[in-house]
């Protein structure tokens, strides 16, 4: 039997239940169903209070931005600004001393040292050096598909030989010497030079001056030009930007390209493999690409300005001397820093060694800091 003062109760807790909100779920409840939400899924939710937003900032995980890298004229004080922190580091790399920068990945520096051929691999954040097999580069292009402490690393180079010949060569860490194998280029010769080598999926991919792709298969050893019309470029481009204005870059698997020329936005395509075609895109989709001369990268899930933007890093090669950097990874944005020469993009960091790690290493004595 109910009684009133149990009736009265009852009734009284579920007018309590009908007056919560969805505001008021307990908070570990909450940061379970926020902390399982894709990050654009996060954002829209952070909009529906003010404790919700707490919350979905506190369980969010956005990528870690890349540094970037000043490489001096002279000299072996090198500078890496981090976007994330708005701070530039100055670090001494007397390793780097008379060598040339050919790529960047996953924060590894491919070098070539002209005085004796030296091609090696180092890691500025571990100070880490791995040799390779003496090779003379002329003007080759080179490239590499993962960190060199990867069994999978390979290296990868091409060299315009004659209009209808190229030369791939490539080589591993541990190996004693470079395969070299001359391929058919089967192009005219204005589209036979080839720059901007990309990893992605296995294979090696490559721009000719006027856009048409190259794909080599490291492990077939299998090289050809794909029957895939080049992007349409913006007006005049070959005119004003013939080579500088051309970048390439990968996306979880996806081939993208951007032209840029001056006083208009980039024009941005991306390769349809099924339909052997390339195709602009309206958007970016929450991609940020960095486009550097050596190597460009992407990322996602970048915060605030950062995103569907496309950042030039610029290169002395390509008369630009200011740098504009933006804020990766702070919700502050950091105003355009000049830097002059030339900037070349520092991705990920060593397994192990984190972006926070170089920073404290660096206040701890290793180089001076600035911001």
């Amino acid at each position: 039997m109910v009684t009133g003062d149990e009736r009265t109760a009852s009734e009284d807790g579920k007018g309590r239940l009908e007056l919560q909100t969805w505001s008021d779920l307990p908070l570990e409840l909450l940061e379970l169903i926020l902390s399982n939400l894709t990050f654009e899924d996060n954002v829209r939710a952070s909009v529906v209070c003010k404790r919700w937003h707490k919350v979905a900032i506190s369980v969010r995980v956005m990528n870690q931005s890349p540094w970037l890298m000043y490489i001096p004229k002279s000299g072996c004080l090198y500078e890496f600004y981090d976007p994330s922190e708005r701070k530039i580091h100055s670090l001494e790399l007397p390793e780097l001393r008379g060598c040339r920068v050919c790529y960047t990945k996953q924060g590894w520096l491919l070098l070539y040292r002209r005085r004796n051929h030296l091609v090696f691999f180092f890691n500025p954040f571990t100070r880490e050096t791995i040799n390779l097999p003496s090779y003379e580069l002329a003007y080759e292009i080179m490239a590499f598909s993962c960190a060199p402490t990867s069994t999978n690393c390979v290296v990868f180079s091409i060299k315009h030989v004659h209009p209808t010949v190229v030369a791939i060569s490539t080589c591993h860490p541990g190996a004693s010497e470079w395969t070299i194998v001359n391929h058919r280029n089967r192009l005219p010769f204005v589209s036979s030079i080839w720059d901007k080598p990309v990893f992605c999926s296995g294979l090696f991919y490559c721009l000719s001056l006027t856009g048409w792709l190259g794909v080599y298969d490291p492990g077939r050893r299998y090289w050809k030009v794909l029957a895939v019309p080049p992007p349409r470029c913006p007006e005049n481009f070959f005119v004003k930007n013939w080579w500088k204005g051309k970048f390439m870059t990968e996306h979880n698997g996806d081939l993208l390209v951007v032209y840029t020329s001056q006083n208009k936005s980039p024009m941005i395509y991306k390769l349809y493999r099924s339909e052997l075609a390339w195709k602009e895109m309206e958007s970016l989709r929450g991609v940020t690409i960095f486009a550097s001369f050596l190597s460009s990268l992407s990322g996602a899930n970048l915060p605030g300005i950062m995103r569907n933007n496309t950042i030039p890093v610029n290169s002395s090669m390509t008369g630009e001397s200011n740098l504009p950097l933006r804020t990766y990874g702070s919700s502050h944005p950091a105003m355009p820093y000049p830097l002059s020469e030339r900037s070349d993009l520092l991705s990920d960091v060593h397994s192990g060694l984190s972006l926070g790690d170089f920073g404290a290493c660096i206040n701890g004595g290793v180089g001076s800091s600035t911001q």
